[in-house]
């Protein structure tokens, strides 16, 4: 590699210009591809069943945009768009950054309407994840190792805060709702939890130690991505009895507008 970190000078935050720079390969690539294309057939799906869903609309459009926001990113990332050099001459997909500040909000949201949560719990999960991506970010473009540490504890710090929302504050309004959405929401938000611990873990070896390869950081953030949004949102959307209200009609005498 052609940079070499640490020396502190009035050019600091700016790498050194790179004569070569670690890219994607082909597997990356292939990955990307693969998911850009589930990401737009659920896109399709949801978006075309929101306007017949009644009671379960808002379900179907937080899904459609968790996915077309990911489909935006990963066409972006597929064009050759959204990534620069970071230190370490390493290519730097900030697209993923772009789509998890949307992404994970809207699946906070929606995690907060299966569970039945109050609004201001909501917004407290969903400000706990943006300081999680926001500081995984500044994290990766910086420069300085002691800052680039420092701003990686305070997204384990915003994890924390989302994980402890989803796992008592979420799951005491569930437990409240009781029956069907009660065993949905303890199944989801538990895909949820466990696969945004992983996004750390995979920053930590790719932009934090730089031990993966930029292909295999790309693969592991898509699969990541695919769980956490597509696997997600599929899971609740076929739940109908647990979304629907007592009162709602059999989903299969659906209106069609």
């Amino acid at each position: 590699h052609c940079h070499r970190q640490g020396k502190m000078s009035a050019e600091d935050g700016i790498p050194t210009a790179c004569t070569t720079i670690e890219e994607v390969g082909s597997t990356g690539v292939g990955a990307l591809t693969v998911a850009f294309l589930i990401l737009v057939v659920s896109t399709v799906v949801f978006l075309s069943k929101a306007n017949s869903s009644g009671v379960q609309r808002k379900y179907y459009y937080l899904s459609t945009y968790i996915c077309g926001f990911a489909a935006m990113a990963y066409f972006a990332m597929l064009s050759g768009q959204g990534w620069t050099a970071i230190a370490g001459c390493r290519q730097f997909f900030y697209a993923h950054y772009a789509d998890w500040a949307v992404t994970f909000v809207l699946t906070t949201i929606l995690l907060g309407l299966v569970a039945g949560a109050e609004v201001d719990l909501i917004f407290g999960a969903a400000g706990s994840a943006v300081v999680m991506i926001f500081s995984l970010y500044m994290g990766s473009v910086s420069v300085v190792t002691t800052v680039k540490w420092f701003w990686f504890l305070i997204s384990l710090m915003g994890l924390a805060g989302a994980v402890v929302h989803f796992a008592q504050s979420f799951k005491a309004a569930a437990d409240l709702k009781g029956g069907e959405g009660s065993a949905l929401y303890g199944k989801v938000a538990w895909i949820v939890i466990l696969s945004w611990m992983c996004y750390p873990v995979v920053w930590l070896f790719s932009e934090g130690f730089a031990s993966f390869s930029v292909s295999f950081e790309v693969v592991a953030y898509t699969i990541m991505d695919i769980i956490s949004k597509c696997v997600f949102t599929f899971m609740i959307v076929s739940a109908h009895d647990a979304l629907g209200s007592p009162t709602t009609a059999p989903t299969q005498s659906r209106e069609y507008v």
